[in-house]
């Protein structure tokens, strides 16, 4: 632990102190039981952020993009926090991918906050702790946060969840992928970016998005745009656009839809980690469900049947 207190940091948060956010960040990260007093007193500074996530396939340029947009911002007068989440190493349980590796050009930017975390078993390619961190970084004034995702492809969905404004990158060998979109990241997207648009391809992908995005009935059509993110070709024009959207949900109030859709969310996240914490941390039930196993790989019980035993007891222990 922290040679301050917890409330020593919580008091240095609010005095603007870097370190306290990077400590904070880590009880959270780590689900300190903590977690909650910290969240609970700083949430009602948010929200402030606009939330802006960066997804898409492996290979993307997605690090690159987020480097050059997060300078864009910065030139603007914007100050921003970036959390990217990483596959976790087997052996550590940290981020395979850390921020020292990436961004070089952001590491003494003061007006730049980065934070690597690891999935720690997350499927939909964003951490179950993202939210939280995201509410730090907003609670801490940061005008923009830029959540860039580890790139699983088409179940990394989530990040519609947390994220105003989400941006999906891919690149002019996705080829055939783009068929497959409609399933999933098609629907989720504000905006596309073409990255690595100097490659052979990159006209014809732009106009195969464009083509499937005409045939959606979009209240607002997505933009596609054509980046080259090492050489910085098209991120103005990103920018800009992802400005455009902020400006049309906030015209449209859909905006407060989309706040009040993240809350719902948040209660029902949160209740659920309390049920099943309760619930696997119970002795009695930990018993049974060992049991249980036993008995279905011998055929005398069913995973069904089960599991309706184990509700039933945690209900009878309330």
């Amino acid at each position: 632990m922290s040679k301050r207190t917890l409330r020593q940091l919580i008091k240095s948060f609010k005095r603007h102190d870097i370190r306290a956010l990077s400590e904070l960040m880590t009880f959270v990260e780590n689900d300190a039981q903590e977690s909650y007093k910290i969240l609970s007193e700083l949430y009602p500074k948010t929200p402030h952020a606009w939330r802006i996530g960066i997804t898409g396939p492996p290979g993307a340029g997605k690090s690159t993009l987020v480097e050059k947009l997060a300078r864009e911002f910065v030139n603007n007068n914007y100050s921003v926090g970036i959390i990217c989440v990483d596959p976790t190493s087997p052996f550590s349980g940290g981020a395979i991918l850390g921020d020292r590796i990436r961004m070089t050009s952001l590491f003494l930017e003061p007006k730049v906050f980065i934070r690597s975390m690891a999935t720690r078993g997350s499927l939909g390619g964003v951490a179950s702790s993202t939210k939280a961190l995201c509410d730090l970084l907003d609670a801490f004034k940061k005008d923009i946060i830029i959540i860039e995702t580890i790139g699983v492809g088409q179940v990394e969905l989530d990040i519609a969840n947390i994220a105003y404004t989400t941006v999906v990158v891919l690149v002019p060998e996705a080829g055939d992928e783009v068929q497959t979109l409609k399933a999933g990241l098609m629907e989720i997207a504000d905006i596309f970016v073409v990255n690595k648009s100097d490659r052979v391809g990159a006209d014809k992908l732009a106009k195969e998005i464009n083509a499937m995005l005409e045939m959606q009935n979009f209240v607002r059509q997505p933009r596609v745009i054509k980046t080259i993110a090492t050489d910085g070709v098209g991120v103005s024009e990103l920018y800009s656009e992802i400005l455009a959207h902020k400006k049309y949900l906030e015209d449209t109030k859909e905006i407060h839809v989309r706040h009040r859709e993240r809350i719902q969310n948040d209660i029902k996240e949160l209740v659920l980690r309390h049920i099943s914490d309760k619930i696997w941390h119970n002795k009695k039930i930990s018993k049974l469900f060992e049991t249980s196993v036993e008995k279905i790989l011998s055929g005398k019980e069913t995973p069904y049947k089960a599991s309706t035993r184990i509700i039933k007891l945690f209900n009878n222990q309330k």
